[in-house]
């Protein structure tokens, strides 16, 4: 390897990019991240020194916050020029954005997956992966904190969601990706600013909900889920309203843990005073329900477990929504 080369770690915690289908017609993890590598054609030619590393062999929907901020301490030790995570799509958002948070410094955190498995047709992990490590090599990327690449465009972990459940495009962002990748060349079009970050060496159990308002609502679930967690995001209609029969469950869950309240759109942010029935955003805020701006009630589940990991209480926890979404 010459002097100036660029340095990519590939660490492999499964998903349908490592899978290959059965006799039996499932698809199961079964590559490992020498497997990915070696099937990604063109990688050798970029001149980038690719190591690889085997974390997990698990399904996205398997991945605990034990197993991520284990993989984050990792992270941090690697002495390489950036870092390729390759894993489930069905929670790389997720991940996405608990590596972000609990990660610092410059150095390029990619991850990325496929919607294919590596038996069917026009599978698409390799491209993927390509794309992925000249990110992760590239200086254009330092500073961007963790990013998701996908069908060659660069996604912001705090905006990026799983939009469809089959499409290789699945993956988007409002107000949309921050660059691309084109013609070998990275291309970085929108820096977003930094965002405090964790420790993960020293966090404790807590755990976390969310639950989903819908049509109808009275209350009786949002009591039954409050009985089991230490906070709860409510993804609630719109700018952030809810049905009247649920106010009343939500002032009580109010006065014994963080509730955060998100909007179940997927973009856009929690009003603050523009609407005055109860259920409203300014009723609710009133009643002690902590806004989660504009992170989308998935995004607000992490950042509100690893608030409670980290011991905040709930003035904290509050005051850390307004600075971190």
């Amino acid at each position: 390897m010459a002097d100036n080369a660029r340095s990519v770690a590939v660490i492999s915690l499964g998903g349908t990019i490592a899978m290959t289908t059965q006799t039996d017609g499932g698809a199961t993890p079964t590559l490992s991240a020498d497997d990915l590598v070696a099937a990604v054609p063109g990688l050798a030619s970029t001149g980038i020194h690719v190591e690889v590393h085997d974390f997990r062999q698990l399904p996205g929907a398997s991945l605990a916050f034990s197993d991520l901020l284990e993989l984050a301490v990792k992270v941090e030790t690697l002495t390489v020029d950036g870092v390729v995570i390759t894993q489930g799509t069905d929670t790389i958002e997720e991940t996405a954005y608990l590596l972000d948070l609990v990660t610092g410094g410059d150095m390029p955190i990619v991850v990325t997956g496929a919607m294919r498995t590596a038996s069917m047709a026009g599978a698409d992990g390799p491209a993927n992966v390509l794309a992925a490590v000249r990110v992760a090599a590239s200086a254009e990327a330092r500073g961007q904190g963790c990013v998701v690449v996908f069908g060659e465009e660069i996604h912001a972990a705090r905006w990026v969601r799983k939009t469809h459940a089959t499409s290789p495009t699945a993956f988007t962002s409002y107000p949309g990706p921050i660059g691309y990748v084109a013609e070998e060349r990275v291309r970085i079009m929108t820096r977003p600013g930094p965002l405090p970050t964790f420790d993960p060496r020293y966090t404790s159990a807590a755990r976390t909900a969310i639950a989903t308002i819908g049509l109808g609502d009275d209350g009786t679930v949002l009591q039954a889920i409050g009985e089991h967690v230490q906070g709860l995001v409510v993804a609630a209609f719109g700018a952030g309203h809810v049905p009247m029969a649920c106010v009343d469950a939500l002032t009580d869950l109010a006065k014994s843990m963080p509730v955060v309240l998100a909007t179940r759109t997927g973009a856009g942010p929690v009003l603050q005073r523009t609407y005055g029935f109860p259920g409203s955003e300014s009723d609710l805020l009133a009643r002690g329900l902590i806004s989660a701006n504009t992170l989308d009630p998935v995004k607000a589940r992490i950042l509100l477990q690893l608030l409670l990991m980290t011991s905040h209480d709930k003035d904290e926890v509050a005051q850390s929504f307004s600075t971190f979404s």
